[in-house]
């Protein structure tokens, strides 16, 4: 695990492996990159305003769990974008098949389980009169 985490930060090592790629290529790598790492701002965003502005929800710590989990989400995201672009990249210097990923379908059923829990959230208080 290290030895990965290593590497995100030695463009030299990288660099190294296989055949210089089209520039373009390495181009589209990094932007899809930097939309990995506005996810991860938007979830950190979104769990702080959360924390500093959702009413309190029906469920005791409801707000605080939705808060952490955004937060954690957000992280996650940042995290693994990184680690996917310099797997992505490695394959292109390689030219090998571009490694695949089952984090782009978990994200999406977190966020969507996230938001039909708030729906419930939001319909028990409008229900509820609260």
């Amino acid at each position: 695990m290290w030895e990965t985490v290593r590497r995100w930060f030695d463009p030299r090592e990288l660099r190294s492996v296989g055949q210089t790629p089209d520039y373009r290529f390495s181009l589209a790598n990094e932007r899809t990159f930097l939309a990995w790492l506005r996810t991860g701002l938007a979830l950190v965003a979104g769990g702080l305003a959360a924390a500093q502005f959702l009413p309190p929800l029906p469920l005791r710590h409801l707000r605080e769990a939705i808060a952490i989990a955004l937060l954690l989400l957000g992280g996650t995201v940042a995290v693994r974008a990184v680690d996917r672009w310099a797997r992505t990249e490695r394959a292109i210097r390689l030219g090998e098949e571009l490694p695949a990923s089952r984090f782009p379908a978990v994200l999406a059923l977190a966020v969507g389980l996230g938001a039909l829990l708030l729906v419930a959230a939001v319909l028990d208080r409008a229900v509820g009169g609260g």
